[in-house]
Parts: C-alpha cells; sequence; structure tokens
C-alpha cells in the first residue's frame, strides 16, 4: 500500500496532475503526453517515473511504445483530481489537446487503409477466411436488416445483400467506401447502403438493425468495448451481435503491417465486454487456425440483445 504522505507529494506537482486527469480520460504514450502538455521527454518520462512509484499509474506494451493509464479505475483521489480540473487553467486545454492527438491516432489507421484499398482482397489480411466467414453465415437468420461494421471492402455486405432486406456497410476510410460502392455497382447490387463512420460512433439509429456483424474490424477499435456499446445501442429489441477476430496472439508486427490496435482478443475477454454491454446468450469459439506461421485464429462470438 503506497504512504499516503508520499501520495500526496507526488501529486502536489500541478504537472503531474495534468497527466493524471488526461489518463483518467485516455491511454497515452510518452510521446502523445509530450505533444498535448508541450514538455520535454525526459521531463513526461521523470513525472511517470514518479506516479509509478507511488502506484498511480501502470504501463503496458503496445508495439515499439507503452500506453499510459491510472493503476486503478477507483480511486481516493478521483475526488481530488475532479476538483483539479476546474483549478488548474491549463486542463480545459490539455483536453482538446488529447483529442487532437487521438484523433491523429486514428488518421494514422484511416491512412493506411486508404493506401491499401482496391487491394486489400488480393492482399494477405490475418484471419480473413472463407471458411471462418462460412461459419458465421451458418448462424445468420434472414431475412432481416444487418449493419456490416468496419466493412473494408465491402465483400462481406456483399455476400450478405442476397438473403438481407438491407445491408448498411460502414467503414471509417472513404477510399474503402469508394471501392465497397463500385463494387456493388458492378455486380448490381440494390439493398446494400455505405456510410462512411467511426464503429465508435455508429452512424445508424438506435434499435433499427437485426444483426450487427463485425469481421475482422473489432481489433482496429481504439476502444473495443465502446463498439460493441454501439452495436448493442443500433440493435433492435432480439437483435444478434456476430463478431470474427482474431484470438489473441503476439506476432507484433501486426501493429504496422496491417494497422491493428489490438493483437487479437481472448475468448474471455470478448465476453466479459458482450456482458458489460447488456448481451446476453453469449457464444465464443474457434473456427479456424492457419497452418502459416504466425498461425493466426479466428476467433467466432455471438450473443443476443433482450427482446424487451
Amino acid at each position: 500500500m503506497p504512504s499516503i504522505v508520499k501520495t500526496l507529494r507526488v501529486v502536489a506537482d500541478p504537472n503531474r496532475l495534468r497527466i493524471l486527469l488526461l489518463l483518467r480520460a485516455e491511454e497515452l504514450s510518452v510521446a502523445e503526453l509530450q505533444e498535448v502538455l508541450t514538455m520535454g521527454q525526459s521531463t513526461i518520462s521523470t513525472h511517470l517515473a514518479q506516479l509509478r512509484q507511488a502506484g498511480l499509474v501502470e504501463d503496458r506494451r503496445t508495439g515499439k511504445s507503452n500506453l499510459y493509464r491510472p493503476a486503478a479505475r477507483s480511486s481516493p483521489l478521483d475526488e481530488i483530481l475532479a476538483k483539479a480540473a476546474a483549478e488548474i487553467p491549463e486542463a480545459q486545454a490539455d483536453q482538446a489537446a488529447m483529442r487532437l492527438v487521438l484523433k491523429k491516432r486514428q488518421d494514422r489507421m484511416r491512412t493506411f487503409f486508404d493506401s491499401v484499398a482496391g487491394r486489400l482482397g488480393k492482399d494477405y489480411v490475418p484471419g480473413k477466411s472463407w471458411k471462418s466467414l462460412a461459419e458465421a453465415l451458418l448462424r445468420l437468420m434472414p431475412p432481416m436488416v444487418i449493419a456490416d461494421l468496419g466493412a473494408g471492402e465491402g465483400s462481406s455486405a456483399l455476400l450478405l445483400s442476397q438473403r438481407a432486406v438491407r445491408v448498411i456497410a460502414v467503414d471509417t476510410s472513404a477510399k474503402m467506401i469508394e471501392v465497397a460502392r463500385d463494387q456493388a455497382l458492378r455486380a448490381g447490387v440494390q439493398n446494400v447502403e455505405y456510410r462512411l463512420g467511426d464503429i465508435e460512433e455508429i452512424p445508424i439509429d438506435s434499435s433499427t438493425v437485426d444483426l450487427a456483424f463485425f469481421s475482422q474490424s473489432l481489433h482496429h477499435a481504439l476502444h473495443p468495448a465502446r463498439a460493441i456499446a454501439e452495436a448493442h445501442r443500433i440493435l433492435a429489441p432480439g437483435g444478434r451481435i456476430l463478431i470474427l477476430d482474431l484470438a489473441k496472439h503476439r506476432f507484433e508486427e501486426a501493429r504496422e503491417l496491417y494497422a491493428d490496435e489490438w493483437l487479437g482478443f481472448t475468448e474471455s475477454e470478448l465476453e466479459s465486454m458482450l456482458e458489460k454491454a447488456g448481451f446476453h446468450n453469449i457464444q465464443t469459439s474457434i473456427v479456424h487456425k492457419e497452418p502459416e506461421t504466425p498461425q493466426f485464429q479466428t476467433l467466432l462470438a455471438v450473443a443476443d440483445k433482450a427482446s424487451h
């Protein structure tokens, strides 16, 4: 148990309070904190080291850097931090600067998908296989309104459109949407609607779709739990969520090669996120394992929204 006196001494510094306020809202790297606070890297690192020693922050490795976050969601310091937010002049500007930094993080991922639009299906995409997709399709209940979330070039949307009343394909990349629309036009498909948007803020009205479908898109979300909660919001009572994604792996190069934010998920992690979002009848299973190194595995999860 960290010393109360030591903890109070550490948080007495206004700059360390600014860091704690930022980390309460979002996991951030040293470079991102440096950009928000306009301080030197050594200064930020020193502050973080003192906060870690006091047991106030922790970090997790992601690619070539570490992301920092509060050591506990609930803390006796919460009330102090809430008051500090109103008393520190820079706090409001810090939050605005952080939003810009996070937008840059998302833009880097969007740039990757813009760069491969038109050829993604010809290149290798980890976890995307016809076997796993077929496993998912067997569990669909037509006819229905389907939201294809993180639709990419729209291959799944076109396949789903054969039995769906309507498919709403959502993707954050304008280039991907453009390619998908062209493919649908050439195929003569008229029941697919393409919308530009983030899967964490889905541009679909609440309670209007029967199936929310994530196919190898959830590990690109900054906050997968938010995306799942959004899926719950747009589903009509009795609707179903279906997730195809990578099972947890250690292939760190995927972050650079495929703009992956997360290295897959365990079955228990998906089950926990689905349960917290309000889903029930949760089922998860590994439906495919690739023979080639690094032997990615595809994880399937399905769950239902309550009918009332």
